[in-house]
């Protein structure tokens, strides 16, 4: 089954790359010159992947990013640019983007972030159509409802991204166990390049701001200095 994605790079020798590769790893392309034909392309629906350039002639990228994601909070957006400081990074992901690849990319890179993406889209569609569980978990006044994937703290909804849901369920199905960055990028994102620990880090971080009552003095994200993070355990009794 091929999955539809919407290719936004006014660069048409970019474009065309990214397309030619993404037709390889299973996906039917459509490419967008402009934030006016993003914007179109995108109120038609039925997308499984956003790849997102960060400077186009008629807008920012950035700006475009927000917009997605709040019509979709599900929809994977991968930002593929050029801007590659650490504070651009985190902008990226702060607006609303899982993952953010710098120009040049390698091709296998592309796919592979990519691929993991797309597995995460199947995952979802699988959950959905599974009958419910009812699974739920709790701790200290935090809730998660996994089939709905919802959460609570303190009786009050918080709205994650589907990528931060995925990294708190994670860690609230393994508390106490301490996970390395790159064993939280495999377990969650789907793949272990090294380089892109920040990726983690900028997500823990936004996590924790919407999920901790004083995200300085974190109760349920817990940072393990020289290795790690890690859920807190459950409170003996």
């Amino acid at each position: 089954m091929q999955r539809r994605v919407l290719i936004v790079e006014d660069e048409p020798d970019i474009a065309r790359l990214v397309r030619e590769h993404l037709a390889d790893v299973g996906c039917d392309a459509v490419v967008a010159a402009d934030a006016a034909q993003a914007r179109a392309r995108f109120a038609a629906g039925d997308l499984d992947l956003v790849v997102l350039d960060r400077m186009l002639p008629d807008g920012d990228g950035l700006v475009l990013c927000g917009e997605f994601r709040r019509a979709a909070a599900t929809l994977p957006i991968l930002m593929l640019t050029a801007k590659s400081t650490e504070l651009d990074r985190v902008v990226g992901l702060e607006v609303g983007a899982d993952d953010y690849l710098v120009k040049p990319f390698s091709v296998a890179e592309l796919q592979a972030r990519v691929k993991a993406l797309l597995r995460r889209v199947e995952a979802l569609r699988e959950a959905a159509a599974t009958p419910p569980n009812d699974e739920r978990l709790e701790h200290d006044g935090l809730e998660i409802d996994v089939q709905r994937r919802a959460v609570h703290v303190a009786g009050e909804p918080v709205e994650l991204t589907a990528r931060e849901f995925d990294l708190l369920l994670f860690f609230a199905r393994h508390p106490g166990r301490v996970f390395s960055r790159m064993q939280l990028l495999d377990k969650v994102w789907g793949y272990n390049h090294e380089g892109y620990e920040h990726t983690v880090n900028s997500h823990i971080n936004r996590l924790r701001a919407k999920i901790e009552p004083e995200p300085a003095r974190p109760r349920y994200v817990l940072t393990v200095w020289g290795v790690g993070y890690k859920f807190a355990e459950p409170p003996a009794g």
